[in-house]
């Protein structure tokens, strides 16, 4: 898939996204603002410390503050968008948090999906709506192999069950209400954990990597030995893009789609803090830290990716070591007080580059 067609695809596009402040949605607002959208938000406020604000991005698209929660506010401000696309990133996505306010989560995740399909069924130009859910959806048996899409969802803590539920909730949707020619095509994608520059989120393993060496302090790893599918934040990103501008031309591919690396990019936890620690150098280190008393989390995930490279020959570019090299070289420029912004320009053309020299 060329990354040239895809991103040309969207000059001049109303694209509304919900969760434009949180780490993935700010990404996502950089790459489309590149590529010349329009770009309308819907989110609730940015925390204190985020790369949304540091990148200025409030002054650059059309931003709402709001709860998805709030469907007369969501209405109001879709309606003011008369989006074509709509790319549904919002969510409380921390699963120790959904532990500590399970109702909260659920309201989200579930409610937030509901409400913003409501909001597709009223809209008039819609031609295209990608959910974006996660890789936890899945009834986890801590198999060797990779979840596909055909395996049953039933996620295990609140936050993954909820995000179970917000697919089963855009499933019935299409089945109920988005029928037709002139219906929009709907789709959802199920990504891997995430990594890359400007996420400060609590509890997730690179943010804390890099608030312990800013505080030259060792990094502490709960789970050193659980295996997950690590990708940098722009491969997903790109591929929800893709998703959304092909089934805006054939409605057929359409559906649900796992998001994620390859195998031997499928590493634990341990791997990856030893991948950063290495990259970073000045004496970085690691050490595990066992809790007396922690919620369950998978020791065991992992995707199965053939749905997605067979429909549109997508595939993963950058490999675990390059996701680490580009996530330690944003944070570097933060610390430094250079300009991450165009830190953000230099990564989104460099992957769009390598995603596209690889094809010929």
């Amino acid at each position: 898939m060329n990354m040239k067609d895809v991103l040309d695809f969207y000059k001049g596009k109303r694209v509304f996204i919900t969760g434009h402040t949180g780490f993935k949605g700010s990404w996502l607002c950089q790459i489309l603002l590149q590529a010349g959208a329009e770009v309308w938000g819907y989110s609730l406020a940015p925390e204190q410390e985020s790369l949304f604000t540091l990148a200025g991005l409030n002054k650059k698209v059309n931003s709402t503050l709001g709860d998805v929660r709030d469907f007369s506010s969501l209405k109001d401000t879709f309606k003011q968008a008369d989006p074509e696309i709509v790319l549904h990133l919002a969510a409380q996505p921390i699963v120790r948090t959904s532990y500590k306010d399970p109702r909260y989560t659920y309201e989200t995740n579930v409610m937030g999906t509901v409400n913003l399909l409501e909001c597709v069924r009223s809209g008039k130009n819609v031609a295209s709506v990608l959910n974006v859910t996660t890789d936890k959806v899945y009834c986890n048996n801590e198999w060797l192999w990779g979840y596909r899409e055909i395996d049953p969802l039933d996620g295990f803590d609140p936050y993954s069950n909820s995000k179970s539920c917000s697919e089963l909730v855009t499933h019935s949707y299409v089945k109920s209400f988005f029928q037709g020619k002139d219906a929009p095509a709907v789709s959802t994608a199920r990504a891997g954990n995430v990594i890359g520059g400007g996420d400060f989120a609590p509890d997730r393993i690179i943010p804390d990597c890099v608030r312990a060496v800013k505080a030259n302090c060792p990094i502490f790893v709960r789970n050193p030995n659980s295996i997950r599918p690590y990708q940098h934040v722009l491969e997903p990103l790109f591929a929800y893009l893709m998703i959304v501008k092909e089934q805006c031309a054939n409605k057929e591919v359409a559906g649900w789609y796992n998001v994620g690396p390859d195998e031997e990019d499928c590493v634990t936890t341990g791997q990856l803090v030893e991948l950063f620690c290495k990259e970073w150098g000045d004496e970085a280190c690691w050490e595990q830290k066992t809790e007396a008393v922690s919620p369950h989390e998978a020791n065991f995930l992992m995707l199965d990716c053939s749905k997605i490279k067979r429909t549109f020959q997508w595939k993963p570019r950058w490999h675990i070591q390059q996701a680490v090299k580009e996530t330690v070289h944003w944070s570097k420029t933060w610390m430094q007080g250079d300009d991450i912004v165009r830190e953000m320009e230099r990564e989104i053309v460099s992957f769009g580059r390598e995603n596209d020299e690889s094809m010929e």
